[in-house]
């Protein structure tokens, strides 16, 4: 009788979305991980503001900047390490195990922040450190979350499912920044990364209590290969995970997109300083409007990954050109001396033409990608990303000293509007060449 009725109560609440998205609700285990998901996605969005504004906190006097950027970059950075390092030993490692001992070290490491600073030790120096701990296996753990989910669903739903928990973290930076810059006036920042702590602690348990795996509806894998076997408890051959890297190196599209995501993410990175920087120097305000910053762009960023499976049906090159050069436009008004009211307007625009890029980016590799090589194939990616926002914001803490927030927001747009260019020219001379046939020489 308690079955029936969670059916009904399903039934009614899948109503509520689009159609492309119920589908996936009808799967137990994509039931049980999106609320963990979820919960995690809210605490990173907290740690959006959170991390930055301790780290200006405790910051020496003058080195607000340098702090700022070395806190961002050790906040990722070291998962480009873990990948490479670790990839003899956790490739051998199923999705599930993989995304479970990422949370873990997250809920610990964050959550030692807290601690040390209610004892009154947390040094800059210990703040970089916890924070360079808690990502050694980001991207392992990344290519695990989007690598259940393939094996989870069928190949048909996996667009809908990229999209719905890419919506998810933008959703979470709707809500995380705007609960962060209440409660880091109430609380302190450095609570709010032990919240954050605390939720990927949910996600670990929630992991932990999958049972049916990959298995689909017909009680098989993900692609039926396996009879009564969960593709979630199959490690990855190690022999197909290089054959998985070779796949990587092979195909131009796929390296043209990574490429293209790398300089995105570089550019970004000084900006990511910039924000903060630019609230409390330019504009003498505090965490309440960064926070609104980070809502406005996560609510425009919601309604964009919605919007991704419409774009299916557009040629991929010229939709991530178009979104790359969107959201260097606008971030340009920062460095015209714009009010906060017009540069939130558009940071709102540019989360709304950014959100659909990353569920493009991950059915793009999906579908070209073996899924037995899919999760080293998927760490690589991340590994090689890993590398290009935390270099940007490293060296955003020494722009803004020498240029200023709002020109390094301004100099950051203007040089993405350049990447998407390069980009359009690079592409449209490798189409010519492909449409243009080699002469062909007649016999003498």
């Amino acid at each position: 009788m308690n079955h029936e009725s969670d059916l009904v109560t399903l039934v009614r609440t899948t109503r509520l979305l689009p159609q492309a998205y119920r589908p996936l609700f009808a799967h137990a285990d994509f039931r049980r991980l999106l609320p963990a998901l979820a919960a995690s996605d809210l605490g990173d969005g907290m740690s959006i503001v959170a991390v930055a504004w301790l780290a200006i906190e405790i910051a020496p006097p003058g080195q607000s900047g340098m702090l700022l950027g070395a806190a961002l970059a050790a906040y990722a950075l070291p998962g480009a390490a873990g990948a490479l390092l670790f990839g003899r030993w956790l490739r051998r490692l199923p999705a599930a195990r993989l995304l479970a001992a990422d949370s873990r070290i997250r809920a610990v490491l964050l959550g030692c922040v807290p601690l040390a600073w209610a004892a009154g030790v947390l040094h800059p120096v210990l703040y970089v450190a916890l924070l360079a701990g808690s990502s050694v296996l980001h991207a392992w753990g990344n290519a695990g979350r989007y690598s259940l989910l393939a094996q989870i669903l069928p190949p048909d739903q996996r667009l809908a499912a990229n999209a719905l928990v890419s919506s998810s973290v933008s959703a979470s930076i709707v809500v995380g920044p705007a609960l962060a810059g209440f409660l880091a006036v109430v609380v302190g920042p450095a609570w709010l990364i032990g919240l954050d702590a605390l939720s990927f602690a949910v996600l670990a348990a929630q992991v932990g209590r999958l049972r049916g795996g990959a298995a689909g509806q017909d009680g098989r894998g993900a692609k039926g290969e396996r009879d009564g076997e969960s593709a979630t408890t199959t490690p990855v051959d190690a022999d197909r995970s290089a054959a998985g890297l070779r796949l990587l190196r092979k195909q131009p599209e796929l390296l043209g997109v990574l490429a293209l995501t790398w300089f995105f993410n570089f550019l970004y990175g000084p900006a990511e300083v910039a924000l903060p920087l630019h609230v409390t120097d330019d504009l003498h305000a505090g965490a309440g409007l960064l926070g609104l910053y980070w809502t406005l762009f996560g609510a425009g960023a919601v309604l964009g990954g919605l919007a991704a499976g419409a774009l299916r049906r557009f040629p991929l090159w010229p939709v991530t050109l178009g979104i790359v050069a969107g959201w260097g436009l606008a971030l340009v008004p920062f460095g015209l001396g714009a009010p906060a009211a017009v540069t939130l307007a558009c940071f709102t625009l540019g989360g709304l033409i950014y959100g659909p890029f990353t569920a493009l980016s991950y059915t793009l590799f999906q579908e070209r990608t073996p899924a037995a090589s899919l999760t080293t194939v998927l760490a690589a990616r991340s590994a090689a990303l890993l590398t290009a926002g935390p270099v940007g914001t490293a060296l955003g803490g020494p722009l803004i000293a020498l240029l200023g927030p709002r020109q390094v927001l301004a100099a950051s747009g203007l040089a993405t509007v350049a990447l998407a260019v390069i980009g359009a020219a690079i592409r449209v001379r490798g189409l010519r060449r492909v449409r243009i046939p080699a002469p062909v020489s007649r016999p003498t």
